[in-house]
């Protein structure tokens, strides 16, 4: 059975010889790409024996943005506004992982307060992005109540990320070498009311579905996949950890003071649905403990470097003195210019290793950037987690893979 290089799958493409002598007619159903049927712009044809799946062929490309192609074409700083876009549920964990790229092969060191903030910024953005998986996949097994308890606290956070970036959703917030402004006056009291909003939601959740027998039903044994087989497939993230392998990013190779915060990596049993739902919920709960901790050691101090090669000069520099005019011009116009070189640099995304591969030129425009998202590898997988399984099994099991379709097509 032919699985890739196949747009237009045939009958004849789903005849295996285990089969072949069953007698039987298959019917073969398109799953998506329309959505929300499918989480996203994301087709999968299936060949039915009755409501079992016998085969599975993925397509995908309705949602490509062309970002690579179109980072080359734009200053690293203007690169930013189209990374929100490739995880818009959790935006901000995108724009650091450029802006670090870039600045680790620059070779400049963004301040303390700077590394605290993005630190905090993306675990509140982790945390939203498993509210939002969680929320949307229980709404596919038919709890619709338990989205409404998660998606709430979203919009509180949203309100938070409103004040302190100007947008809600996609919110360009870092620079290369720093970030756009600083936290707001009482940022810190409204990060705190909102996590212990977070804590009672959570709660409130686990207690409704972890002994509700549909729930048990839906997930415990569905779609899973096995160590060995996500490695092989290149997991990383919640997925990787729900199938046992406790491999995080922040542990392995620790950036942003990650080494200082006490913090558990998560890990399942089975590789199943379930483990999938639970490893999200403990990773919100440990995401919580790492702002707590990163607020308290959060201190005054500059967001941006003061390296002339990334930051701006101050306004009374650039109105004052002809060096600061220069710098701010040439900064504008000509872009962060990089010197010739190339870097694939990694952050624990959300999802998984979300990681940049950079090539420089020198100019202050990439001479190439490839980018490295987390759930293209997954979603390769979801044929061999459905095949065998009820149609019903594999929305359940697509909702808790969290495939986004912006990061999956770029």
């Amino acid at each position: 059975m032919q699985r890739v290089g196949q747009l237009h799958p045939t009958a004849q493409d789903f005849e295996p010889e285990f089969y072949k002598d069953l007698h039987t007619d298959l019917m073969f159903l398109n799953m998506g790409p329309s959505h929300p049927a499918s989480h996203g712009t994301l087709r999968s044809f299936v060949a039915l024996d009755g409501e079992t799946i016998m085969a599975c062929v993925l397509e995908i490309g309705y949602l490509h943005r062309g970002f690579e192609k179109t980072a080359e074409h734009r200053t690293y700083d203007q690169v930013i506004p189209y990374t929100d876009r490739l995880n818009y549920v959790s935006a901000i964990m995108n724009n650091v992982g450029f802006a670090k790229a870039v600045e680790s092969l620059i070779g400049v060191t963004v301040p303390e307060r700077c590394q605290l903030l993005r630190v905090i910024v993306s675990e509140l953005m982790r945390i939203v992005d498993h509210l939002v998986c969680i929320g949307a996949n229980l709404v596919d097994l038919g709890a619709l109540t338990n989205f409404w308890y998660l998606f709430n606290q979203r919009e509180k956070l949203y309100d938070i990320l409103d004040k302190l970036t100007g947008a809600r959703l996609t919110n360009s917030f870092t620079r290369i070498g720093g970030l756009s402004r600083d936290a707001y006056d009482g940022f810190e009291t409204d990060v705190h009311h909102v996590l212990k909003d977070f804590e009672a939601a959570v709660n409130d959740v686990v207690r409704l579905i972890v002994r509700n027998k549909i729930f048990l039903n839906r997930t415990v044994g569905v779609g899973v996949l096995s160590p060995e087989d996500a490695l092989s497939y290149a997991f990383t993230g919640p997925c990787l950890r729900a199938a046992g392998i406790p491999y995080d990013l922040r542990k392995e190779t620790p950036y942003y003071f990650y080494d200082t915060f006490d913090f558990e990596i998560p890990v399942g049993e089975n590789g199943d649905t379930y483990d999938r739902f639970m490893v999200r919920f403990e990773e919100i709960r440990q995401s919580i403990s790492i702002v707590r901790q990163a607020l308290k050691v959060l201190k005054p101090g500059p967001v941006n470097s003061d390296d002339k090669r990334v930051s701006l000069p101050a306004k009374k520099d650039t109105y004052v003195n002809i060096e600061g005019l220069i710098n701010h011009f040439k900064h504008i116009f000509e872009g962060v210019r990089v010197a010739p070189g190339e870097i694939y640099d990694a952050t624990e995304a959300a999802n998984g290793e979300l990681g940049f591969y950079i090539v420089s030129d020198g100019s202050g425009y990439p001479y190439r950037v490839r980018c490295r998202p987390p759930c293209f590898t997954i979603f390769s997988a979801f044929p061999d987690m459905i095949e065998g399984s009820l149609i019903a099994d594999a929305v359940s099991t697509l909702g808790s893979i969290n495939i986004i379709a912006g990061e999956l097509e770029r």
